[in-house]
């Protein structure tokens, strides 16, 4: 049998539902009270969790960049200054985590660094995801592996040897590998949703969709090519300022997208081809010979 994870309560891998995912991300703006809006209405669209964005300013953000200065929300700042400020404080995760356990929906981050991998072992995450930023860094794979909880890591802008070494250092097991193209919107053309296929044929564990594109079909598709996992960005509103809003599914997108999700896994069957009750008058009227 095919690897299964477990994550939360949901058992992800072949012949189970797809497990899908509202990034939150950053959209947010640093805003509890916005967020705690998006892990309501991700919970009412279906999604079966949300996720956030950890980083720790000082080692992710590159020295050439700190003082560059940027139109925000906050009046014109350096980028360093942004950084700062959509990032969440430990009370305010500690809410967010109360707040999605009274709701019922899972939670975790993508971790770009080692520090904030400390930072987000205290609320006993249900699992950790990679960013596709980080694949080729394998001290940060190492300390996310040495945690003993799941990790979903994303292969975009990456080379198939890339994701074999990441594989490599962390082995097979409680890992979900994630299709994905580092484009923000994506157009079609650049999708490739054909590598989740290859991908499922070379890693014995689930394989899922991480989508930038504009629209729901891709993702509805990645499913029927056995995607385990569907990650897309969410928003309350598209027109709301931040760099990933534009490839971003508003509440009423996502609710559709998770319908025809769980359409498609209903409609794709067992394989087996048969006669079905509801075809026997048919075939009974309509049949020359029986």
């Amino acid at each position: 049998m095919p690897r299964e994870i477990k994550i939360g309560e949901k058992i992800i891998g072949a012949g189970r539902p797809a497990y899908v995912i509202a990034e939150i991300g950053i959209n947010h703006n640093g805003s509890l009270e916005t967020a705690k809006d998006m892990i309501l209405s991700a919970k009412d669209t279906g999604a079966d969790a949300v996720k956030f964005q950890k980083r720790t300013p000082e080692l992710c953000v590159p020295k050439e960049q700190r003082n560059i200065m940027r139109e925000t929300p906050w009046g014109y700042i350096t980028y360093m200054e942004y950084r700062e400020k959509v990032e969440f404080s430990e009370s305010d995760y500690r809410k967010i985590d109360e707040f999605c356990k009274e709701n019922e929906i899972d939670w975790f981050v993508s971790v770009w660094d080692e520090n904030s991998v400390d930072f987000i072992e205290r609320f006993a995450p249900v699992c950790y995801k990679l960013p596709s930023a980080s694949l080729t860094d394998h001290d940060l794979l190492k300390k996310v592996r040495e945690t003993g909880r799941p990790m979903i890591i994303s292969t975009g802008m990456s080379t198939p040897e890339q994701i074999e070494d990441a594989v490599r250092v962390v082995g097979l097991d409680d890992l979900a590998i994630l299709h994905s193209t580092s484009c923000y919107p994506c157009d079609p053309d650049e999708l490739n949703l054909k590598v989740i296929s290859t991908l499922k044929s070379k890693y014995d564990c689930p394989i899922g969709y991480s989508g930038h594109e504009v629209g729901l079909i891709p993702s509805v598709v990645a499913v029927g090519m056995g995607a385990n996992i569907v990650e897309r960005h969410f928003t309350l509103d598209r027109a709301m300022w931040g760099s990933d809003q534009a490839a971003s599914v508003e509440p009423g997108g996502f609710r559709r997208l998770v319908k025809y999700i769980r359409v498609t896994e209903m409609a794709l069957g067992d394989g087996v081809k048969c006669v079905y009750d509801s075809e026997k008058s048919s075939m009974k009227k309509l049949r020359k010979y029986l």
